[in-house]
């Protein structure tokens, strides 16, 4: 298989991407808690195995910083200043929209107000070059083997579920211990 980072993605490929990306996020985040707190809590401002947050950032590195990728380093500064801005915009968004505050850094080393801090940005940082030398060549090249009608359809099933999901957490938000900041330990 080539990894090609230089590839063209289709707005079908970041569809299914930003949807691969944000269930690797929750599983990721879910993991996390649990070996951390030692029990399952879905993780997440919605109800599905997904976490945007995770989605849009790997989506933005794929779409936004496409001349950086031939140096490995700048892609990863660059990818960690994308998804300090989305991850601080999410968490002030969330907080005003909400009226609750899923994540909390205040304690970690080098934070800007518990939005962002150093440990996540260099995560993210690594997490997307993964994205862009690796995970998004390859799992580009496995959903082009699908009929573009499929994936069509896989796209519309995958935006209803996540829009039904939105709009029922716009009302009924995820919250309690394990999942928010007021809810219990992060």
């Amino acid at each position: 298989i080539e990894l090609d980072y230089g590839r063209k993605y289709t707005i079908r490929n970041l569809v299914l991407l930003f949807f691969l990306f944000s269930f690797v996020g929750w599983v990721w985040e879910v993991a996390l808690h649990i070996v951390q707190a030692g029990v399952f809590a879905n993780r997440g401002t919605l109800f599905g195995p997904w976490l945007p947050i995770y989605g849009t950032g790997g989506a933005a590195v794929l779409v936004l910083l496409r001349k950086c990728f031939k140096s490995v380093p700048l892609t990863f500064l660059a990818s960690m200043a994308v998804c300090s801005v989305i991850e601080y915009f999410s968490s002030w968004w969330l907080e005003w929209t909400k009226g609750v505050r899923y994540w909390d850094y205040s304690n970690y080393f080098m934070n800007l107000n518990g939005r962002i801090c150093l440990e996540g940005a260099l995560i993210f940082g690594l997490g997307c070059c993964a994205v862009v030398y690796f995970a998004g060549p390859l799992a580009a090249s496995q959903i082009d083997k699908i009929s573009p009608r499929r994936q069509a359809a896989l796209c519309a099933v995958l935006l209803v579920l996540y829009g039904a999901d939105n709009i029922y957490s716009h009302f009924h938000p995820n919250v309690g211990e394990g999942i928010t900041e007021s809810g219990g330990p992060q």
